[in-house]
């Protein structure tokens, strides 16, 4: 990139959460390259961001759960000196018993949450530490926290991405670099509109439960400059949360299991 000084790169960009750091970011003066497997979305959302802010754009179609795809998003941050974002957001979910789902897809699901969000935030750490300036947001969920049945390999993998973010925060301490564990509960996206969620119906939520995309990366940028790693929006999501920590968490999440965090 040349055309600003700044550059964000976002994995998963075509829609929902991806796609609305996006327009966060380009409005902010970002510079974007933007990560997925759709490049026709890719494509229109990159130009409209170009059109509107008069911001650089870059498309990199790339399928996370490949490990040559992986290779080539490395490749691009490790090229980029002037990378100063980068959102870990590619993700999918399922709805089966550990044992019915089909195996490829929790090792995809494996590759996409974890293993290419540790690779692509290794490729960018060096230069981000170098300059003294850097954000790396991982996007996990409340899951990660209420493991239950029929989500066992998302609600893992997402676990791992609250760990993996606190540890690396402790350890980048006073070198300029920030980290986030995103934990979003309901969002409205398409990650339910997949064949994989024929049966689930948003009206199973109460709609107290649910937030737009919008108002969760709005949390997530604006929690960036305090001191807590993980972010969890949405104050009804925090009041879950402890309550599902409380001695009331068998309850809910046996009254939770047949529906799926984002």
């Amino acid at each position: 990139m040349t055309h600003g000084s700044k550059t964000a790169l976002i994995t998963g960009a075509s829609s929902g959460i991806g796609a609305t750091f996006a327009r966060r970011l380009a409005a902010s003066g970002h510079d974007l390259v933007l990560v997925a497997r759709r490049r026709e979305r890719l494509d229109a959302l990159a130009r409209e961001l170009a059109e509107q802010h008069a911001i650089a754009t870059e498309v990199l179609p790339a399928d996370l759960s490949e490990a040559a795809d992986v290779e080539h998003v490395e490749q691009r941050i490790e090229a980029d000196t002037g990378l100063e974002m980068l959102v870990n957001n590619a993700g999918f979910g399922s709805r089966h018993d550990f044992v019915e789902l089909d195996l490829a897809m929790q090792l995809d699901m494996i590759h996409v949450h974890v293993l290419a969000s540790v690779r692509l935030a290794r490729a960018a750490l060096p230069q981000m530490i170098a300059r003294r300036s850097g954000t790396i947001i991982n996007v996990s969920s409340l899951a990660a926290f209420m493991p239950m049945p029929k989500s066992v390999t998302y609600a893992a993998t997402k676990a791992y991405l609250v760990a993996f973010s606190e540890g690396l925060a402790k350890e980048l301490a006073g070198t300029g670099v920030r980290v986030q564990a995103l934990c979003p509960g309901f969002t409205y996206t398409e990650f339910h509109d997949t064949p994989e969620f024929s049966e689930f119906g948003r009206s199973e939520v109460s709609k107290g439960l649910w937030m737009s995309a919008e108002d969760v990366v709005a949390e997530s940028l604006g929690s960036l400059d305090g001191k807590r790693t993980v972010c969890i929006p949405g104050r009804r999501n925090r009041i879950l949360l402890a309550l599902g920590r409380s001695p009331l968490g068998p309850l809910i999440i046996r009254a939770l299991a047949k529906k799926r965090w984002e």
